[in-house]
């Protein structure tokens, strides 16, 4: 167990008590160190500790007996079921994105003009590459690209839905901005609209449909690891 240095010193214990349980260094069944043990190889106060152990209590991986001291109650992580359900939400998410995608696409392949494209390709260099900056910044610029593909389809319930849906949208794009879920690519993006300028619905379709595809494989792998 490392000793704890950074500013949210609860938070930190939590963690460095957790991970250690969920590494089997102790085994259900098995006692902790007492509190001064525990403030010593974590180096926060008797306090930290005590608060840390009553967050884990919560949680399900300790129980404390009185008059006895705090046992490990789990050694399976409490949060993974949280953790799957918040990522089959998401597939959820990413799937109705791909629907609306996909149909808008096809539509604006159809109705598309040369003043359709160029703005597309404009707001997609406005859009530029993730660098880690500004996330937020860069979710507006992305989001900004995907509702003019929306809005140049023509069809104003879409446009409409798009719009109610857009905080879930955004949070789809922030998704991918993470370690777990790969971002698509400018050139994913600019295969839309390459496909969208040949006025070939299925081309634009198939271009959606492979943008999404290892955003979706990515998050199966997640839900069944």
């Amino acid at each position: 167990m490392r000793a704890i240095s950074r500013t949210n010193l609860a938070e930190e214990a939590i963690e460095a008590i957790r991970n250690d349980i969920l590494g089997k260094r102790w085994a259900v069944g098995d006692k902790l160190p007492n509190e001064a043990a525990l403030s010593a190889m974590l180096s926060v106060s008797r306090g930290t500790v005590r608060e840390a152990v009553r967050v884990l209590v919560s949680q399900g991986y300790l129980e404390t007996r009185q008059g006895s001291g705090t046992y490990v109650r789990s050694t399976r992580d409490a949060g993974r079921p949280l953790t799957m359900a918040r990522r089959a939400s998401l597939r959820d998410q990413f799937e109705a994105r791909l629907a609306l995608d996909v149909e808008a696409a096809r539509l604006t392949a159809i109705r598309k003009t040369p003043e359709t494209v160029a703005e597309l390709r404009r707001l997609l260099s406005e859009r530029g590459t993730y660098d880690g900056g500004d996330k937020a910044g860069f979710i507006e610029r992305d989001l900004a690209f995907h509702k003019a593909v929306i809005a140049a389809s023509g069809n104003r319930a879409m446009v409409e839905i798009y719009d109610f849906f857009s905080a879930s949208i955004a949070e789809t794009i922030a998704a991918t901005l993470g370690q777990d879920i790969p971002e698509p690519d400018m050139r994913a993006h600019a295969d839309i609209v390459d496909a969208i300028e040949t006025g070939n619905p299925d081309r634009a379709d198939a271009a959606v449909r492979r943008f999404m595809a290892p955003v979706l494989a990515a998050l199966d792998r997640m839900i069944l690891s």
